[in-house]
C-alpha cells in the first residue's frame, strides 16, 4: 500500500469516527426532544451519518485499508458529542440543539481538515459531498438554534 493510501486511510477513518459520533449524538438528540419535528429530524440526520459511515468504509477498503480501526488522536480531539448527556438530562430542547450545534462544528472542521490533507481522486469527492450535507445539517442545526434563543 503506498503511502498516499495509508494517510488516506487514516484521514477516512477519523471522518468514520467522527461519523459514528454524530449518529449516536443524533440519534440520543432524537430520543430526547420534545418537538416532534426536531425528533425526525435529528433521526434523519442519525440516519445520514450512519450511511456516511457505510460510505467511507467502502472507499476505505477500495484503497486495502481496514475500516475498523479506530480513529486517531487527532480524531478524537475534534469530536463535539461529548456534552450530549448532560445536555438531555435535563430534556430541554434548547440546550439539545445547543449541543447538537457543537457536535456539527466539530463535524464541519473534522471535514475541512480532511479536505486539505491531499486525498486521491475518488476519495475526495466522496469527502466533499459529504462535507456539502454535513456543512447543510450545521447551518439548519444552527439556525434551529438561533430561532429558540
Amino acid at each position: 500500500m503506498s503511502q498516499g493510501n495509508e494517510t488516506a486511510i487514516t484521514v477516512l477513518n477519523n471522518l468514520v469516527e467522527t461519523c459514528r459520533d454524530g449518529q449516536e449524538g443524533f440519534r440520543t438528540a432524537a430520543e430526547h426532544v420534545k418537538d416532534p419535528q426536531l425528533k425526525q429530524l435529528f433521526t434523519r440526520y442519525a440516519q445520514q451519518r450512519t450511511q456516511f459511515v457505510t460510505e467511507l468504509q467502502g472507499e476505505i477498503r477500495r484503497l486495502g485499508g481496514d475500516p475498523d480501526r479506530s480513529g486517531s488522536v487527532a480524531g478524537a480531539l475534534h469530536r463535539g458529542w461529548m456534552n450530549i448527556r448532560s445536555a438531555v438530562s435535563g430534556d430541554d430542547d434548547h440546550a439539545i440543539v445547543a449541543e447538537a450545534e457543537r457536535g456539527e462544528d466539530a463535524a464541519k472542521a473534522a471535514y475541512e481538515d480532511a479536505l486539505q490533507q491531499g486525498l486521491p481522486t475518488a476519495a475526495r469527492g466522496l469527502v466533499e459531498q459529504q462535507y456539502a450535507r454535513v456543512k447543510e445539517a450545521h447551518d439548519w442545526v444552527r439556525a434551529l438554534r438561533e430561532r429558540a434563543a
